[in-house]
């Protein structure tokens, strides 16, 4: 028992951050959660774009704060260098697939909070020979879903409705 007391009193700095930081990422995820859902309600948005975005920012903050508490509690990661070395190898092969996968996740971040155009209106999508007319059927994490005359189906990819020229039509 005395054992147990010492190592708590060795480390009630490192316990002490550590608690401190588990509530603060518990208060700014609760905050950021209801702005998001405040924005969504505001701006009349999808719920589905809306949760997507959450569980988005709640991994990037889980994973932020466990690097901090990594940190604060000094842990090693020296036996661990070939699993990680290994890991790196595998994300630099897989690199080329995840950029688009990547670009269109923060894509879809910027047209949740920017996109002047929600499901249900109808659009062009000026992209030269590839121009896409019709109605908005769904805003996913990867892709805008437009139905078009005869119930064609296109999914247009959010990296590239963020960069090509979007014009609302009337009617």
């Amino acid at each position: 028992m005395k054992d147990i007391i010492a190592s708590i009193d060795q480390h009630i700095i490192q316990w002490s951050i550590t608690i401190g930081l588990v509530l603060l990422l518990l208060i700014l995820r609760s905050v950021i959660i209801k702005a998001i859902t405040k924005h969504a309600l505001k701006n009349n948005t999808d719920k589905s774009r809306a949760i997507y975005i959450k569980k988005l920012i709640n991994v990037t903050l889980v994973v932020l704060f466990a690097s901090l508490i990594g940190s604060i509690w000094e842990i090693s990661v020296k036996g661990l260098s070939l699993y990680f070395a290994s890991i790196f190898t595998v994300v630099g092969v897989g690199l080329f697939a995840t950029w688009s996968v990547l670009s269109n996740m923060t894509a879809s971040i910027v047209l949740f909070f920017f996109f002047p155009y929600r499901i249900g209106d109808k659009v062009r999508i000026i992209d030269g020979d590839n121009s896409v007319e019709g109605q908005i059927s769904d805003i996913t994490l990867f892709y805008l879903e437009i139905k078009g005359e005869n119930n064609q189906s296109y999914t247009y990819p959010n990296n590239l409705a963020i960069q090509k020229a979007i014009s609302k039509i009337k009617g």
